[in-house]
C-alpha cells in the first residue's frame, strides 16, 4: 500500500470526514495531522478529545495495517487510553505513532499528539487485537 492509497481508503470514513492525513508510514512508524476546524472542537471552544483520539487511533489503525504479522486477516481495537497535557483551537495538530510492541496476536502502539507548535498535547497507547481466519 503506498501513502496516496492509505488516504484514499480512509476518504469516505471517519478519517476523511475529519480531514485526516497521513503524512509517513515506515514499518511500525506513521505521521499524521489533522487541521483543526470547527467541528473538531467542542462547545466550549476548545479542541474535542474525541477528534484527538481519532487522530491518534487511526495513525495507529494504518501503522498496524501495514505491520500485520504473517497470515493475518486485520485487527482491531481492543483498548485505549488517552492523557491530554494540552489543548489547541487553531492550526494543524500532529501526530507520530510508534510501535512499540509487534506480537503474533497483539500489537501494542505508542503515539504522542502535538499543538501546532510542536508541544505534546496528548499522550496516547492503544493495543491492537490480529484477527486470523
Amino acid at each position: 500500500m503506498t501513502l496516496g492509497d492509505l488516504n484514499a481508503a480512509g476518504e469516505r470514513f471517519l478519517p476523511g470526514r475529519l480531514g485526516l492525513e497521513i503524512e509517513s508510514v515506515e514499518n511500525g512508524h506513521v505521521l499524521a495531522r489533522m487541521p483543526i476546524v470547527e467541528y473538531h472542537l467542542a462547545p466550549n471552544g476548545y479542541l474535542h478529545a474525541a477528534s484527538v483520539i481519532a487522530l491518534a487511533d487511526t495513525a495507529c489503525g494504518y501503522g498496524c495495517i501495514l505491520s500485520l504479522p504473517e497470515g493475518a486477516t486485520g485487527f482491531t481495537t481492543i483498548e485505549l487510553k488517552a492523557n491530554f497535557v494540552r489543548t489547541a483551537r487553531e492550526g494543524t495538530i500532529g501526530c507520530e505513532a510508534r510501535l512499540v510492541h509487534g506480537g503474533r496476536t497483539t500489537q501494542l502502539w505508542d503515539t504522542t499528539v502535538t499543538t501546532p507548535d510542536g508541544r505534546p498535547l496528548a499522550l496516547f497507547r492503544c493495543t491492537q487485537l490480529v484477527l486470523r481466519p
